[in-house]
């Protein structure tokens, strides 16, 4: 038997369980010369999908309608007719929410259950790991003794970004979302302060008194008025890093926002926005750099694992409101 999952429509607002259409097929995929059979251990869920459930002009094509959603997986070679993979190897790659699928290997890299456990290469070893490390160091050229300001950092690239930050030697904030996840950062992940943006009336004021010394860089992966509260606290020279907007992924009309221009021209910052394939010659020596922070424990993270398959769709749903802490992964 195997299940797929497919986008049954497109969503309106947040997405539902009623997006998706789940499929079983009572049949044994077969391979020809070339071809590798995988069965799906790991999926991960992104916040960046729903903005591929609709059908507006991005940086990546829109999902197709009764076609499989795809994300980021690790699966089992469990057949080959591929000289470059053998049975018993686990692969990551963007493949479909299926059980089992059939791949030519292209676009997937082996990876290694003994050097880290498999769900981490979805995670700070995978995507989430070289959006952080790249999104930081490549825009932000973060120097010793500077303040950063991170958006979402409970989140799964936040995380990683605040603790990149501390082992580079600057002042990390962090804003979230539940006093719990705000512990959590202090005292897990090495954040300084911490900010409840759902307890915290003034946002503005809460963020001047975390950053006495100003903000010289912002990690901004929420959009939306925390934002626009860490615009009137920035430095002259601050880099402003755009890596995600989750706050407004679901409306249903434009957004309003303050105009940026003035804050940027006052203080003759830079603000860039990115998606990490920009950065793609760099992922090997970013993957050994992080690969060598977590052996050497400078570097941990958080997963927020959901089991089973039918429960994609509820655990990237889940994303939305803030259920996870760190990396959100469904284990097959």
């Amino acid at each position: 038997m195997i299940k797929t999952i497919l986008l049954n429509n497109r969503p309106i607002g947040k997405p539902t369980v009623s997006n998706f259409e789940f499929v079983t097929e009572d049949k044994e995929l077969t391979i020809s010369k070339g071809e590798i059979l995988l069965e799906t251990a790991y999926v991960s869920v992104d916040p960046y999908l729903r903005g591929r459930m609709s059908d507006a002009k991005s940086y990546v094509p829109p999902f197709e309608l009764n076609q499989p959603v795809q994300s980021g997986v690790v699966a089992k070679v469990i057949a080959s007719k591929n000289e470059k993979f053998k049975i018993g190897d686990y692969v990551s790659g963007m493949l479909n929410w299926s059980t089992q699928q059939v791949s030519n290997g292209e676009g997937l890299n082996k990876v290694d259950g003994h050097k880290a456990p498999l769900s981490t290469y979805l995670g700070v070893l995978g995507m989430t790991g070289l959006t952080a490390y790249l999104g930081l160091t490549e825009i932000g050229k973060p120097k010793k003794g500077e303040t950063i300001v991170v958006s979402g950092a409970a989140g799964a690239v936040g995380s990683v970004v605040g603790q990149i930050a501390k082992i580079l030697g600057l002042r990390v904030i962090g804003i979230a979302g539940t006093d719990e996840k705000i512990e959590m950062l202090k005292s897990k992940f090495g954040f300084d302060e911490g900010i409840n943006y759902n307890t915290t009336k003034d946002m503005k004021a809460a963020i001047a008194e975390a950053a006495p010394n100003g903000v010289d860089l912002y990690f901004d992966n929420v959009g939306g008025p925390i934002s626009d509260a860490v615009l009137f606290n920035i430095n002259r020279f601050a880099r402003i890093i755009i890596c995600g907007a989750i706050s407004v992924y679901n409306e249903t009309e434009i957004p309003k926002s303050m105009s940026v221009q003035p804050f940027l021209v006052k203080n003759s910052a830079l603000m860039q926005g990115f998606i990490v394939s920009n950065y793609a010659d760099k992922f090997p020596e970013a993957i050994q750099q992080l690969a060598g922070w977590l052996a050497e424990d400078k570097l941990t993270y958080t997963e927020t694992i959901v089991d089973g398959f039918d429960n994609i769709p509820q655990a990237f749903i889940d994303l939305f409101e803030g259920k996870n802490k760190g990396k959100m992964i469904v284990k097959i």
